[in-house]
């Protein structure tokens, strides 16, 4: 379905009218195609797919409603998720994103500290989502290493040896996963509520400097995961790692971790994307292995 035909399915569907010459596609994902839409109503946010995205476009409406009412860091208001015409859809509200002020900042670690403070009987999520086009397995669980080890770690490994993961790499990865144990052991995290996928391109804040996070991958988790991507791609300054810390401080040791975390990332990035990630992947491994023997 082209561009014109998707917007006159999704003023049908909406029940509004659209101008198709201002419907502006919106940068900053890779994945799928985003609008910014005027209507009669107003302006709003469209993500636009095929009738298959339409599960992973409700299960992140409900990861979105799960974020709200934590009631800690701000997130874009549902207007609606559907398919139409052989359409899927998830609409937003549109927020007019200013720059990313060292304020701005401060009151995005307060609030996501806040958050994480919203914790869940289990690891996990109450439905499978999906991280980037990637199923991300949110089967609950009550130990963290097994969660993490076989939702996150091995079920990335397996779509990426089947994408060509070089046998070595992936041999390093089998270890990592077999002694996982040594690098957690001492480690007895809550089960916090994460975005799950918080780069610096999943944050913003309006023209008032109110943080807001969007197209999250939720479940509950160690609150660590959120920190440790904060710094896989950049985005984020000392105002806000200062800010997270003075409401809770991370527990010692975190450091290591954050490459173990983040592993998780970069295989979900190769099997995405491609071969691109190896040394990333490889320079993650590495600096894991001394914790493993």
């Amino acid at each position: 379905m082209n561009r014109e035909r998707q917007i006159q399915a999704l003023a049908q569907a909406l029940d509004v009218r659209i101008d198709t010459g201002v419907a502006t596609p919106v940068g900053g994902g890779s994945i799928n195609r985003c609008f910014r839409i005027a209507t009669d109503d107003g302006v709003l946010f469209a993500k636009l797919g095929e009738p298959s995205d339409l599960s992973a476009y409700e299960a992140e409406a409900a990861g979105l409603a799960a974020l709200g009412r934590a009631a800690a860091v701000r997130v874009p208001k549902l207007v609606a998720v559907g398919s139409e015409d052989a359409l899927a859809y998830l609409v937003l509200e549109w927020i007019d994103f200013g720059p990313k002020t060292a304020i701005a900042e401060r009151e995005l670690g307060r609030r996501l500290a806040a958050q994480h403070r919203s914790t869940g009987p289990y690891f996990g999520w109450e439905r499978d989502n999906t991280i980037g086009a990637t199923a991300q397995l949110n089967q609950p669980g009550d130990d963290w290493i097994e969660f993490f080890r076989d939702r996150r770690l091995c079920h990335q490994l397996e779509l990426a040896s089947a994408r060509g993961l070089p046998d070595q790499v992936f041999s390093e990865a089998r270890l990592l996963l077999d002694r996982m144990q040594r690098l957690l052991a001492d480690h007895r995290p809550e089960a916090s509520l994460l975005h799950g996928d918080l780069w610096g391109g999943n944050w913003g804040a309006d023209d008032a400097g109110t943080p807001y996070i969007f197209d999250p991958a939720v479940y509950f988790g160690d609150r660590e995961v959120d920190l440790a991507m904060t710094r896989l791609f950049g985005g984020y300054g000392d105002a806000f790692y200062r800010a997270y810390a003075a409401e809770w401080p991370l527990a010692d040791g975190w450091e290591p971790r954050v490459d173990l975390y983040n592993l998780y990332h970069l295989i979900n990035h190769f099997n995405l994307f491609g071969s691109g990630y190896l040394g990333s992947i490889r320079g993650a491994l590495d600096s894991l292995m001394p914790y493993l023997r």
